[in-house]
């Protein structure tokens, strides 16, 4: 590959830019603030949405579609929301050449519009819990843009749910968070934080916020998923009530939750390198790559053969492959731009490994190269995808503990915080949290589940704080 990635060391702002344009993720659009998701990165995006749909289905949720466009009465119907998004709206004011009687919003989220549904299809308890989600795109309206981190228009899953009670809508806020959790770990191999995020830092509409933060390679977070207990604040300005078992008018209680292709950025940001992606085997589109290699057409023959029996091997034993036969560029220029593309294993086979019986795997999370026996390949790949997809993990996991601090003083907190994560005694005022944010730039990211018990001296003021919460700068 004829062009070079800057090096992560030297500007991690541009690295992550040319990683995710030269292994053809993405790229910038014609329309400002926009981005094309190239065929590469959309696999990705795919993969990504097969984990976390199963996973919604596995829990008992249904996919739905709702429109585009959402009246601007429905986003002022609940005042906290109509002021959250108002900055970000996208607004169209003409159709069909003549002005609209009402203004519609792009959809910037559902929760308005879902409503409205909902309170239409929802009569008695008979008809809860009712889970949806839906995959789309958003718009909100961003001035400083980075691609899949934060552009104007984005895909997304929402998911929107009703229940009888406040517990049962609770319990799904914090049950979806952990299916976030879990997809996190399993499938992109990105350790997370899962927690509550302040009342300054939540949802516009939302009773409580949940997110599940992590660590990226330059050592700031990244909001990877966040889940809301909406109580009953929309189910109050839509008008979305139900019988109960006593034949008495209630309003349902409700959540949302989503995660984006900000994920696909996190993945650059967590695993890559200075050659590029590396991509965890779960999520990769392209889990083997074969690389043929020879000089003479006698050559070819024999190669092109073993190399058809290979593929079909590992493809029954369930590996995504691909055969890179180009004969236009060499094997090196083909090592590079796999490697830049972040697929887990490469197999290189020559003349020299077929007299052998064997051909070349390397691995692109350390570079170890290695010879296997041909006739053990389909047997050995899918145990080595499941020890690189560990490797990956724990590498991020040592790497995001090394980096987080426990820190007890106004001192400690400001110095963390500017290469780390700062994990400290908060009480909890808007006050302390302003205070942190003007003078540090951090933010608090969350205040994890995960608590030490009994109490502290909250780092900014000193007064008896009960929680711990995480610090840090972030995209």
């Amino acid at each position: 590959m004829a062009e070079k990635v800057t090096p992560r060391s030297e500007d991690y702002s541009r690295w992550y830019t040319d990683v995710v344009q030269m292994a053809e993720l993405a790229d910038y659009a014609p329309v400002k603030g926009c981005m094309v998701i190239r065929p590469y990165g959309y696999a990705l995006w795919e993969n990504v949405q097969a984990g976390l749909d199963r996973r919604f289905k596995e829990t008992g949720h249904q996919n739905a579609y709702f429109p585009l466009f959402i009246p601007e009465s429905f986003i002022r119907k609940e005042a906290e929301h109509v002021e959250g998004f108002a900055p970000e709206l996208a607004v169209v004011t003409h159709g069909g050449g003549e002005k609209l009687e009402e203004p519609l919003i792009v959809r910037p989220t559902s929760e308005t519009i879902i409503n409205t549904m909902m309170a239409k299809w929802i009569r008695s308890y008979r008809d809860l819990p009712l889970l949806l989600n839906q995959w789309c795109n958003v718009v909100r309206w961003e001035m400083r843009t980075r691609l899949f981190l934060r552009t104007t228009e984005f895909l997304w899953q929402e998911g929107h749910t009703a229940h009888a009670t406040a517990e049962e809508a609770e319990a799904e806020a914090r049950r979806m968070l952990d299916v976030y959790t879990d997809f996190a770990v399993n499938d992109a191999a990105i350790p997370v934080i899962p927690g509550r995020k302040s009342d300054t830092e939540r949802f516009a509409g939302a009773v409580r916020s949940y997110t599940i933060e992590a660590m990226m390679g330059d050592k700031r977070a990244l909001q990877s998923g966040t889940s809301h207990f909406l109580g009953q604040n929309f189910a109050r300005a839509f008008g979305t009530q139900y019988l109960d078992r006593n034949n008495e008018l209630q309003y349902v209680w409700q959540t949302s939750w989503g995660v984006s292709t900000r994920m696909i950025g996190a993945i650059v940001m967590v695993h890559g390198d200075d050659q590029g992606l590396i991509l965890p085997p779960v999520l990769a589109p392209i889990q083997v790559v074969i690389v043929p290699i020879w000089r003479k057409d006698a050559e070819k023959e024999a190669i092109t053969a073993a190399i058809a029996d290979l593929r079909g091997r590992l493809t029954s034993a369930g590996v995504r492959v691909r055969v890179d036969d180009r004969d236009d560029v060499s094997p090196g220029f083909k090592f590079n731009d796999w490697e830049m593309r972040g697929v887990p294993l490469r197999v290189e086979i020559g003349p020299r490994d077929l007299a052998a019986g064997q051909v070349t795997l390397a691995r692109r999370d350390t570079g170890e190269k290695f010879p296997v026996p041909m006739a053990d390949l389909a047997a050995r790949v899918p145990g080595l995808l499941k020890d690189i997809q560990a490797s990956l993990l724990r590498r991020a996991t040592e790497f995001r503990d090394a980096n987080t601090h426990e820190v007890s003083t106004w001192g400690e907190l400001v110095e963390v915080v500017a290469d780390g994560f700062a994990r400290a005694w908060w009480c909890g005022s808007a006050e302390c949290e302003a205070k942190i944010k003007e003078e540090t730039r951090a933010t608090t990211r969350c205040i994890p589940f995960e608590q030490p018990g009994g109490t502290g001296k909250c780092v900014v003021c000193g007064a008896e704080a009960r929680e711990q919460a995480i610090f840090a700068r972030a995209y």
